[in-house]
């Protein structure tokens, strides 16, 4: 599925209401990569997988009410992978 998340925009202009979800991610790694300067940088793709997920799973455990089944549903994951998952992120 490669539907595009609309989330809130946490600022107060009253024109902009919604920002998608790649804008939010682009600004990150933007921000990120920013404050790296001229270092060295290594396995950004493998850094930014492994520091989404465990925000991800947290909010969609929230936004579900911790209910496993709702969030596996959710996020396109079976109930044992999400609670694999979450083990893995100390989240259970």
């Amino acid at each position: 599925m490669n539907a595009v998340v609309q989330l809130p925009v946490p600022q107060r202009d009253p024109q902009a209401t919604r920002v998608t979800l790649a804008e939010c991610v682009g600004q990150s790694v933007r921000r990120y990569l920013e404050d790296l300067g001229n270092s060295d940088v290594n396995d950004v793709y493998d850094l930014f997988l492994r520091e989404l997920e465990g925000p991800l799973l947290r909010e969609v455990m929230a936004w579900s009410n911790n209910n496993q089944s709702r969030a596996a549903q959710a996020l396109g994951l079976s109930r044992a992978t999400l609670r694999k998952k979450l083990q893995a992120h100390g989240l259970l």
